[in-house]
């Protein structure tokens, strides 16, 4: 069997393809030509440099049986609202199409949970829930609800598409990092004095990819899945990485109003006078929500594994120490 990979250089799609690979699978990874290589070295792997937008994909898939769709532009600045939609929505749709003129066999769709929406009040919600896209906090949620609108249209047009959406991923080869990861990142280089009273919803990067190769074999097609494990509290977050790494947790919160007009006064003001911005607005408001999810519908259905969140953290923490130069 041959997979066809976006995103395969990122953190989910680099153990996807390392998944595929360890179950004998041939793969061949899409990759712009601005992409870090370095979670796909030494991998026995075909590169293809294009990107979402090609008119050439559906030669490029020639000779493979199924694809993978793991590739977003994931940014919560609202100044990357236009690359956002051209690579989230408009690549998806390009995609997709391409996938069917080359006659792919079965598509993985990789969604998010931020295209679900919340439930209120920190409610776990599952796969029927789906708040208005008005209600959805920035453009890269926004961004990834109508990308997987494009994959129900390629679905109903005659593709056979399964769709995951991934909580919170913890593990090896977040290269960039994910904002999770930095929040490692930030506590293991001690640059976390205070947190932020929110909630997350967290699972094993190697579950999400077993999770996308079990969507494959057992998803109903134009069906959606939450790859989720743990709802959890930032503050017990921070708590096992205290216990994993013996560094102090914080344990003072701050109040939103205080990241909240940082961040504002960083994107919206400083930046016209060429500060890079460290704070992204939308980020500050997304942290209001309790981000939490049911995930039973992945488990029983794919046999969707819920490996300790404990490892995974220790996983990361691991990595992020030996890569620190990355």
């Amino acid at each position: 069997m041959r997979a066809f990979v976006t995103g395969g250089t990122g953190f989910i799609g680099s153990n996807l393809v390392r998944l595929l690979l360890q179950q004998g699978y041939e793969v061949k990874v899409l990759v712009r030509s601005s992409s870090r290589l370095d979670n796909l070295d030494s991998l026995n792997i075909e590169t293809i440099e294009g990107n979402l937008n090609d008119s050439n994909l559906s030669q490029q898939m020639q000779g493979c049986q199924v694809l993978f769709h793991v590739a977003a532009h994931y940014s919560l600045w609202q100044a990357s609202k236009k690359q956002l939609y051209q690579d989230n929505v408009l690549g998806t749709r390009n995609i997709l199409q391409a996938a069917h003129q080359a006659g792919i066999e079965r598509v993985v769709y990789t969604s998010s949970v931020a295209a679900i929406g919340v439930g209120k009040n920190g409610t776990p919600v599952n796969e029927a829930h789906q708040s208005p896209v008005n209600q959805l906090v920035g453009d890269y949620k926004k961004s990834k609800y109508y990308a997987e609108q494009e994959a129900v249209k390629a679905f109903q047009l005659g593709l056979d598409l399964v769709i995951v959406n991934p909580s919170t991923p913890i593990g090896a080869w977040d290269l960039k990092p994910t904002p999770t990861g930095e929040i490692i990142v930030r506590f293991l280089h001690r640059k976390m004095p205070f947190y932020v009273d929110t909630g997350l919803n967290i699972i094993d990067v190697k579950d999400v990819a077993w999770g996308h190769l079990l969507a494959l074999e057992k998803g109903n097609s134009g069906d959606r899945y939450i790859l989720g494990n743990q709802n959890i509290t930032l503050k017990a977050l921070l708590e096992k990485l205290s216990l994993i790494t013996g560094l102090p947790a914080p344990q003072k919160t701050i109040p939103y109003w205080i990241p909240y007009t940082v961040a504002w006064l960083d994107e919206k003001v400083l930046s016209l006078f060429g500060k890079q911005p460290s704070i992204p607005v939308d980020g500050v408001k997304m942290s209001r929500q309790k981000m939490y999810y049911d995930a039973t519908k992945a488990i029983t259905e794919l046999g969707l594994p819920q490996s300790s969140i404990d490892l995974a953290l220790e996983d990361a923490v691991n990595w992020f120490s030996s890569n620190s130069d990355r």
